[in-house]
């Protein structure tokens, strides 16, 4: 599996993206090249569910709620659902990563303008029906001892509305659960391009653990998952490394 290598594009616009009633959305910055890009801060912490493995939830049958996704304990081996379950057609064009106490940007990679599939693998390492499902990250380690990372996302949604979208993103560091993130969306219209930062405030790891993640790139990873009125319609893969600049 080779490393992705970051694309950036010039411009684009977005048009608004609405907030629900009692969303968990922060401030909205207006752009240059117009549209309203909102800031979303994560829910507040809830209780702990009950722990659940990925057999149990791939067993349940039927649609994947929050609530179970919030119980896994680990990171997924595989997908649990399938890209045709996105039938909102959600597609993400563009994403950012910046440190926002200095503004710097760390990472940013676009889909071209001509519609071409971003250059993303599966985590096999082969080209099927889970590319794009799939990225991978280097960063320094740095990185690890940042506070506040924002986190640009632009993504389009096709002919239909969607009510209420969240996304659940969880990190691990080999078998251990190092931060489980929680934002809402919120409604998106119709034939619509939407840009959105999640705020993300890191922990503040031990220096054991920021050492050995140093020393083992890869092996930290996480599962984002994409929900439309509670359903799982997408998820996606990373893997991460901070080693980079050694």
């Amino acid at each position: 599996m080779s490393e992705r290598k970051p694309r950036t594009e010039t411009s684009t616009s977005a048009n608004m993206l609405d907030a629900e009633p009692g969303s968990a959305a922060g401030g909205r910055e207006r752009r240059s090249g117009g549209g309203v890009m909102k800031r979303l801060k994560p829910r507040r912490s809830q209780p702990e569910r009950r722990p659940v493995t990925e057999d149990e939830l791939r067993g349940l049958g039927r649609d994947i709620t929050p609530d179970e996704v919030l119980g896994l304990r680990s990171v997924t081996r595989d997908y649990l659902c399938k890209p045709e379950d996105n039938v909102f057609n959600v597609d993400f064009t563009r994403f950012k990563i910046r440190d926002m106490e200095t503004g710097t940007v760390l990472f940013e990679i676009a889909k071209p303008p001509n519609n071409d599939p971003l250059e993303e693998e599966d985590v096999n390492g082969g080209s099927d029906s889970n590319t794009g499902r799939f990225v991978r990250y280097q960063f320094t380690p740095a990185f690890l001892r940042l506070g506040t990372v924002g986190a640009t996302v632009e993504f389009t949604v096709g002919d239909r509305p969607i009510s209420s979208f969240r996304m659940i993103e969880r990190h691990y560091f080999r078998d251990q659960l190092l931060k489980s993130f929680d934002f809402d969306f919120g409604f998106c219209i119709p034939n619509s391009r939407n840009s959105c930062e999640h705020i993300y405030e890191f922990p503040q790891l031990p220096d054991e653990l920021i050492r050995q993640m140093v020393e083992n790139p890869y092996e930290t990873r996480s599962d984002s998952f994409y929900f439309v009125d509670n359903k799982l319609i997408m998820h996606n893969k990373a893997d991460y490394a901070y080693n980079g600049g050694q």
